[in-house]
């Protein structure tokens, strides 16, 4: 576990441009367009060789009929909960307002360590003006004015975090497992991950498109620790018009590429369809571990072999990516969701295993020695030794004779065998040929 940062006020503060100042990187979706941060995010942090992990959440409105404004507020009290120290930001620009009043009376509620961030302070009499938040009445809550575009004020804003961090808390996320979940919008990905949290981590509406960031969760299943990544659905590029979704979609990309096992969740209504093929084909280039989990199998009039029959099309359909286990669920009963975790930790388990040289040659030589590579040419090729390479996923090396004679037919026959032999049900294999 490690300290938690939340930042969190009214609308178009600047919160989450802080974030990704703070994080290092654009993480956050920044826009000028009020509520564009609908969800609470996480990034780490580090200041004078202190690690802690930042929380950005949208902004705070009270008394609002909007369906959106008020899930943000819920998220917003779960950031409060949750965090060791809170940044209250306010803006110099254009000075206390209604809305700081009200969050102010939330805040004080919350004993914990408050600072208020006074952003926009762009030149000194803005930066004055940051004393004007003093009639907040937060008694011995201290006011840092920063410019987050800038970063004025950022490094005074850092020292007094730290000063305010727990020193007996751990950072031991960065080596947990990471499990993104992915899929075309409106799945059910965040009804997931609000499901086998029991809290409403992520706002779940049924207007497609609700998650625009990509959102960590820390989650425990038989004693093993991980990160879920719940994303935004990935659309075809002719669907991604609005400039924030077109961030979101590369967000969803982008925590791919950071993931170890995806959850590729699909419509078992709208069944298997081409966007679903080129979500699966990425996770296959990136050599993820890869789930196919089979959602709103509730909707599907079914028989004794309906799921048999589901499987064996899909598995026609994306031959020869059919190698992840398909797990059939329904996220609104709660139907074997803590199936799909079990299985990505056995996948994850699957793509980090190293097999010994030994095995590797007293279970495959026999069999090309049973069927050997067919000969090219009138030139007969020998495999004479396989080994797994040290990289970070399932790489076999196959050395022999004549690597460059090796078709693709007999390296798919290789491959379907290192399967048969050995534990790598959804992990992509990468199978090398070299000279011997």
């Amino acid at each position: 576990m490690s300290n938690i940062v939340a930042i969190v006020g009214r609308p178009n503060v600047g919160k989450s441009t802080l974030f990704n100042r703070l994080v290092e990187r654009r993480q956050a979706i920044i826009h000028d367009e009020s509520g564009v941060t609908r969800d609470r995010h996480y990034g780490m942090s580090e200041w004078n060789g202190k690690r802690f992990t930042v929380v950005d959440t949208g902004g705070y409105v009270e008394n609002t009929d909007d369906i959106f404004e008020k899930k943000i507020k819920d998220q917003v009290v779960l950031a409060l909960n949750e965090a060791n120290v809170i940044l209250f930001m306010v803006d110099c620009k254009n000075g206390l307002s209604t809305l700081d009043n009200d969050f102010s009376r939330v805040i004080r509620q919350i004993k914990k360590d408050i600072i208020i961030v006074a952003n926009k302070a762009d030149n000194y009499e803005l930066e004055l003006n940051s004393n004007e938040f003093y009639e907040l009445g937060l008694k011995e809550t201290p006011i840092i004015p920063i410019s987050s575009i800038s970063g004025s004020g950022t490094g005074e804003l850092l020292d007094l975090i730290v000063e305010k961090l727990d020193d007996n808390i751990n950072n031991q996320d960065e080596t947990l497992p990471r499990i993104s979940i992915l899929g075309r919008p409106n799945v059910g990905k965040s009804s997931f991950i609000n499901a086998i949290l029991g809290e409403e981590r992520n706002i779940v509406t049924d207007i497609s498109g609700t998650t625009r960031d990509s959102i960590d969760t820390k989650y425990n299943l038989f004693k093993k620790e991980f990160i879920i990544t719940d994303t935004a659905g990935i659309r075809k590029k002719a669907k991604v018009k609005e400039n924030i979704e077109f961030y979101s979609v590369m967000r969803s990309i982008q925590a791919m590429e950071n993931s170890d096992i995806c959850i590729i969740m699909i419509d078992a209504v709208q069944g298997f369809e081409s966007q679903d093929m080129n979500i699966l084909s990425l996770a296959v280039k990136y050599k993820k571990g890869i789930i196919l989990m089979i959602n709103k199998w509730d909707l599907i009039n079914k028989d004794t072999n309906s799921a048999k029959e589901f499987e064996e099309k899909l598995n026609n359909k994306i031959t020869p990516l059919n190698f992840a286990p398909v797990i059939f669920t329904s996220v609104l009963n709660k139907k074997r969701i803590h199936k799909v975790l079990e299985s990505a930790i056995n996948v994850y388990e699957n793509r980090s295993q190293k097999i010994t040289t030994s095995q590797l040659n007293n279970l495959m030589l026999p069999e090309i020695e049973k069927y050997p590579p067919p000969a090219t040419k009138g030139k007969y090729i020998k495999i004479k030794y396989i080994t797994q390479l040290p990289t970070k996923t399932p790489t076999i090396a196959f050395f022999c004779n004549l690597p460059q004679y090796i078709k693709e037919p007999y390296k798919r026959f290789l491959l379907n065998k290192l399967r048969t032999k050995f534990q790598l049900e959804g992990v992509p294999v990468t199978l090398v040929f070299r000279k011997k």
